[in-house]
């Protein structure tokens, strides 16, 4: 285990490293952050004094180095428009993004599995081709698409589900606050877990059905049919567990892959979370903000992919986490 941990920080390193780089490298292709924090009466002479200050007119590798020796130390930059530092300003919107995530990741949880069982053991069903059938139709549509129906049916005809805002929120843990804990914040939460959820529920019923549909073809499902075991015990024990090997592997990047898809989620339902937090801050060249945020996206992938290999292993022993022989 210890090896394990080694081998994906030096990984770790790597790809932040990587990350840093092309994220640091794309910030001068965006526009000129000054034309958003000075008036059209500033002269150019100001301008360049500014540009001075700030350090844009210094090489690439002055600027990146100033750059990697601060963010060691916990300073990814300062946000031009909030005058904040910009990790601050992600950390405050992060819990209503992971709020979004996480209410998708239960909705896909516990519709994919019963539903991509379901369509593996009756797979002649109509039940399990409509299912199917839907998850076609569901891979199809994009989700800023499905997000604008959800708001026409559910808040604009029928009025049910208010259709902007994140509601009201109740504290938590650690000054984080969250709107699970009141019934205004879940209504809100509702329309826009649904749309983030449309992008990968059809996709892992399908992966859950065809995973299972293996698996039950396999030896050792044969010889605990000839055994007489309980058809439960067969589908839930044996096949099942077998089954969600694969699926927890995929499950962990597209779970990091969500908290790219959410800046489409936000800005459709005017969520105020880090996706929406990232188009404005293009929109207005805040660099640094850029930045800031393309680091903790690909923390989080880092992070999540760490977690799902150790849970992959918990769940199957025979797993070799440090690769040896």
């Amino acid at each position: 285990m210890i090896a394990f941990f080694i081998k994906r920080l030096a990984q770790a390193i790597v790809v932040m490293f990587v990350i840093s780089i092309i994220s640091f490298s794309i910030q001068d292709n965006l526009g000129d952050p000054l034309r958003e924090m000075v008036g059209q009466s500033v002269s150019e002479a100001e301008r360049q004094q500014l540009r001075n200050e700030l350090g844009l007119n210094d090489p690439f590798l002055v600027q990146y180095g100033r750059f990697v020796k601060n963010a060691l130390q916990g300073d990814l930059g300062t946000s031009y428009f909030f005058k904040e530092p910009a990790l601050d300003v992600i950390l405050a919107k992060l819990p209503a993004t992971l709020e979004l995530v996480f209410g998708a990741s239960l909705i896909i949880v516990f519709l994919s599995v019963p539903l991509g069982v379901y369509s593996a053991i009756n797979p002649q069903s109509w039940f399990s081709k409509a299912v199917m059938g839907f998850s076609i139709i569901g891979i199809s549509v994009p989700v800023f698409l499905t997000a604008i129906g959800l708001i026409y049916f559910f808040s604009i005809e029928l009025g049910w589900m208010p259709s902007f805002g994140r509601g009201e929120t109740q504290p938590m843990f650690w000054g984080w606050e969250s709107g699970f804990f009141t019934w205004d914040g879940l209504a809100h939460l509702v329309l826009p877990c649904i749309s983030l959820a449309s992008i990968m529920l059809p996709l892992f019923i399908r992966l859950i059905r065809a995973e299972m549909m293996e698996v039950l073809q396999s030896e050792y499902v044969k010889f605990a049919w000839a055994k007489g075991l309980n058809p439960r015990r067969i589908y839930f024990l044996h096949a099942l567990k077998n089954t969600m090997l694969p699926v927890i592997t995929v499950g962990g990047v597209q779970i990091g892959t969500m908290v790219a898809y959410t800046i489409l989620t936000e800005t459709v339902f005017q969520w105020p979370g880090m996706g929406f937090l990232f188009l404005e801050a293009i929109n207005r060249v805040d660099t640094p903000l850029i930045v800031a945020y393309l680091i903790v996206v690909g923390a989080i992938f880092v992070i999540t992919n760490t977690i799902v290999d150790l849970v992959y292993g918990l769940v199957n022993p025979t797993v070799n986490l440090a690769g040896k022989k």
